[in-house]
């Protein structure tokens, strides 16, 4: 199937990518050919999109401040854009448009119908469904169209060197951050394009880039959502893995993975907290996942009041509506014996007191 990411590269991207690795063992091959041909046939469609819509993207305008969520992996990102994309009054990227960045404009309508017994029914790390519908997050197409995203780290797993400096822009050169924006600036553009809405955009790895988004977009609103880190990490650990596994170029390589992910975490929470004052008031919504799970409408209620939304009077009865599946949903769960609770505790101190969640340690 085309659940492996680097099906949505470029011709040249592909050629990129597997010019910067070092090494590709015999048996990735079959992927390897897989993704150059399915490479090829984007290349192709890019082409053929940019002569059709080109000059129309470029010239659309983004009207409508586009909504961010914000938060690092695992702490109930996917929920809230999922009740999100329950109001018809906004819209959102979904997976095919994100694995195909460079042609959805000229190919979903009719590709996507042809393609969708290949996707599998849910995530490989947790049991959240699939389709290419769906809503998905934009970081993808960003690896794919700019190469400069923290998700080569499932190309170059273990080696920080490689990906570190693309979860916050101030970390890329000037020409790589242009690059960058307009990218993202394309994509935003062709989602307003196809439904002049505003766009709810979810990518945890925008939590670091409050300073870049506001400057692109002054009017963007900002939903931040934190979860007990416990809970954050172990989850971000069996996340990696299942990602390292999937969409590996060589057999997976979990070195140094622990350390990586504390890493991440804790400055996602440093620069989040360091920048998030930059955010003018009336354009930041807080929340807690526990609050989230346990009341997702009074919390939907409480985020459109905040950011001054409109739409919450036909929003309300579609929540209600899945309020019985939402309650069934089974999340992943993984226990943690005291010693490795008191090293995650010891190591992210910080984030347990900064937003109030206990230890849970015996005395």
């Amino acid at each position: 199937g085309l659940c492996c990411v680097w099906h949505g590269l470029s011709l040249p991207q592909f050629r990129t990518l597997m010019s910067q690795h070092p090494r590709v063992s015999w048996g990735q091959y079959p992927r390897l050919a897989s993704i150059a041909a399915v490479a090829t046939t984007n290349s192709f469609w890019n082409t053929i999109e940019r002569w059709c819509y080109g000059k129309a993207v470029e010239e659309t305008t983004v009207d409508h401040p586009p909504i961010f969520i914000l938060g690092h992996w695992r702490s109930g990102t996917t929920l809230l854009h999922n009740l999100f994309t329950l109001d018809s009054g906004v819209t959102f990227p979904n997976l095919y448009q994100v694995l195909f960045p460079g042609h959805f404009l000229v190919t979903e309508s009719w590709l996507a119908p042809l393609t969708a017994w290949s996707i599998p029914k849910n995530r490989p790390m947790d049991n959240v469904a699939t389709g290419w519908k769906l809503a998905q997050e934009d970081e993808v197409a960003l690896l794919l169209t700019t190469l400069l995203s923290p998700y080569l780290m499932m190309a170059f797993q273990g080696d920080r060197e490689k990906y570190g400096r693309y979860f916050d822009l101030r970390d890329m050169t000037a020409a790589e951050q242009k690059l960058w924006k307009s990218a993202f600036m394309t994509l935003v553009k062709k989602l307003t394009y196809l439904h002049h809405k505003p766009v709810v955009m979810k990518s945890p790895s925008h939590t670091y880039r409050v300073p870049t988004l506001l400057e692109m977009f002054p009017n963007a609103k900002f939903v931040y959502i934190h979860r007990d880190p416990y809970a954050v990490y172990t989850s971000s650990l069996h996340l990696r893995k299942a990602m390292f596994i999937e969409n590996g170029l060589h057999p997976p390589n979990f070195e140094g993975n622990e350390e990586d992910t504390f890493k991440t975490y804790e400055q996602a929470i440093a620069v989040y907290e360091e920048t998030k004052h930059l955010i003018p008031a009336g354009q930041l919504h807080e929340m807690k996942f526990a609050d989230l799970e346990a009341d997702p409408l009074g919390s939907m209620r409480q985020t459109y009041e905040a950011l001054s939304l409109t739409g919450w009077e036909q929003l309300e009865p579609k929540i209600r509506e899945q309020l019985p599946e939402l309650q069934s949903y089974k999340k992943n769960t993984f226990s943690i014996n005291d010693d490795a609770k008191r090293y995650i505790y010891n190591r992210l101190k910080s984030i347990f007191d900064r937003y109030g969640y206990p230890s849970q340690l015996a005395e």
